[in-house]
């Protein structure tokens, strides 16, 4: 962008793409929407990423070293506690993480054809369970996705994500899109509301058909279980039961492969049942 003054102190002088000001007008959403669409999808494009797998959980679960340095530190009971459940809590990262190194490895990101990749590892872009995820496909050297959003209180990208495929979004709806347009499958773990919105934005796509068959799984049984009613949604008749075939639920990294898999998980060159 522009930023020297305009030659005649009017902004009228500027071309329309150096005027932030005019760019900005609520008459123009409509054309930042498009370009907020544009500017991820070329650039995914010029990547020959052609399809991902996206992970979504809590950004507040720490990671193993996060965990183990507040353990140290802890004194008080309370202290002690709390490093106690965000411990246990890291046992997702340390999952995500290895789930995206086996995604990577076996689903194509790694074996460009045609220079297409397939299954390349998308996050919302945060910390927790995102940067868990874009870490686990840098250890398996593949390139890493991360579709970050502008908030009140700045999320910063990881510093995982490989940097020519870190977006920034102001418009949620756009940014969810992205997420979800290229899907190949879906992997879930623990949070809050925005994972909440996030998988039932997908569930929602997937029982309606109006996006093309993605399996997901969703991490931690007992979790989702506890905090959804799968069954009631059932009995009451909101949902139909073959609607639950939608998920499966997994404990391991490797088992939410396997589910994802069987489930139709399309990779390229590969060949498996439904």
């Amino acid at each position: 962008m522009n930023d020297s003054p305009p030659r005649n102190g009017s902004h009228s002088t500027l071309l329309a793409v150096e005027d932030t000001d005019f760019l900005l007008r609520d008459e123009l959403r409509a054309i930042r929407f498009a370009l907020e669409y544009s500017k991820a999808e070329l650039s995914l494009r010029d990547w020959g990423i052609r399809s991902t797998i996206i992970v979504f959980g809590s950004a507040r679960i720490p990671s193993p070293e996060q965990a183990a340095a507040m353990a140290e530190k802890a004194q008080s009971n309370v202290e002690k506690q709390l490093a106690e459940i965000m411990q246990r809590r890291a046992e997702f990262y340390r999952i995500a993480r290895e789930f995206a190194a086996i995604a990577s490895e076996r689903g194509g990101a790694l074996a460009p054809r045609n220079r297409w990749r397939d299954n390349v590892i998308a996050t919302g872009g945060g910390p927790g369970i995102m940067e868990a995820a874009n870490r686990g496909a840098v250890d398996a050297g593949a390139p890493t996705v991360g579709f970050n959003i502008t908030l009140p209180h700045e999320q910063m990208p990881n510093p995982y994500i490989t940097p020519e495929l870190s977006f920034r979004f102001h418009y949620f709806a756009m940014r969810k899109m992205h997420l979800a347009m290229r899907a190949n499958a879906l992997a879930v773990f623990p949070g809050g509301f925005g994972t909440l919105d996030e998988l039932f934005e997908v569930l929602t796509l997937q029982q309606t058909r109006k996006a093309p068959h993605a399996p997901i799984v969703l991490f931690g049984e007992s979790y989702w279980r506890k905090i959804i009613n799968f069954d009631a949604l059932i009995e009451e008749g909101m949902i139909a039961p073959e609607d639950l075939k939608l998920i499966e639920f997994a404990e391991t990294a490797e088992d939410g492969w396997a589910s994802l898999v069987r489930r139709g998980l399309h990779i390229p060159g590969v060949d498996h049942p439904n």
